[in-house]
């Protein structure tokens, strides 16, 4: 038996892991210590897992995270009104199965990104198309796409993931070009997947901030009523590392 052919032909069918896995097993005579059936499952074992983590490494790529972010390393004990259970039962993402949307709100600092993007990360590794977004770079973006006639194109995009994450939302002043770009992407995600928006400015004022009444009244309507909100409330997180470093 040729092993380094049978590892040469793994490669050429794209199966690395397992040709990796049988040339160690063989170089090491590990495959003596498996029956048959329990090598097979090896050999296919490595694979899939090979092929899973690339997966979910692909998703958090594409997904444009701005810095990595875990459920696991939350801190519940800072005083900023989260609750622990509230926020494990999101981890779970059963909002997504359901097409639910979460909301985020609170001052500078207090965490808002970090738990969306916890959350988008969480997303990824349970293999859900995530997308992650500075609201006004969005728009940035939208815009120029409507000039380079790619505009469709972004918007299937969009519409085909599974969690959006649209952070700092309200930051700019709303024009024309934002309410209706807005308002064409909750259109497409209402009811189909998720959005999870992080904000300064309180809910109560979105209808404000976003202007032109009756097109807040549809964007509201669509966004916040299916949506689980959370307030976070205390000074800065970051202000208070400061001032412990500082202390210490």
């Amino acid at each position: 038996m040729n092993n380094q052919a049978t590892i040469e032909k793994m490669k050429q069918m794209r199966l690395s892991a397992m040709a990796e896995t049988y040339y160690n097993s063989v170089q090491n005579n590990m495959h003596r210590d498996y029956t048959l059936d329990d090598y097979l499952a090896l050999l296919i074992d490595q694979e899939w897992e090979s092929r899973y983590n690339k997966r979910i490494h692909g998703l958090i790529t594409k997904a444009g995270f701005r810095y990595p972010a875990s459920v696991q390393d939350v801190n519940y004990t800072a005083n900023r009104s989260l609750d622990k259970n509230t926020f494990e039962r999101l981890a779970l993402l059963d909002f997504i199965k359901r097409g639910e949307n979460v909301i985020f709100t609170g001052a500078t600092g207090t965490g808002k990104s970090y738990l969306a993007q916890a959350l988008g990360h969480n997303a990824c590794t349970m293999q859900y198309k995530t997308m992650y977004y500075n609201f006004a770079r969005l728009m940035d973006r939208i815009k120029l796409s409507k000039i380079e006639g790619t505009y469709i194109r972004l918007l299937s995009r969009i519409e085909k993931t599974d969690l959006l994450i649209l952070d700092d939302f309200g930051l700019m002043a709303f024009d024309d070009h934002a309410r209706n770009a807005l308002m064409d992407i909750v259109e497409l995600k209402y009811d189909k997947s998720s959005i999870i928006i992080a904000a300064q400015i309180p809910v109560k004022n979105w209808h404000e901030t976003i202007g032109e009444g009756t097109i807040a009244d549809a964007i509201l309507d669509r966004m916040v009523h299916s949506s689980h909100r959370i307030e976070l409330t205390g000074e800065s997180l970051r202000k208070n590392k400061m001032k412990k470093t500082q202390i210490n």
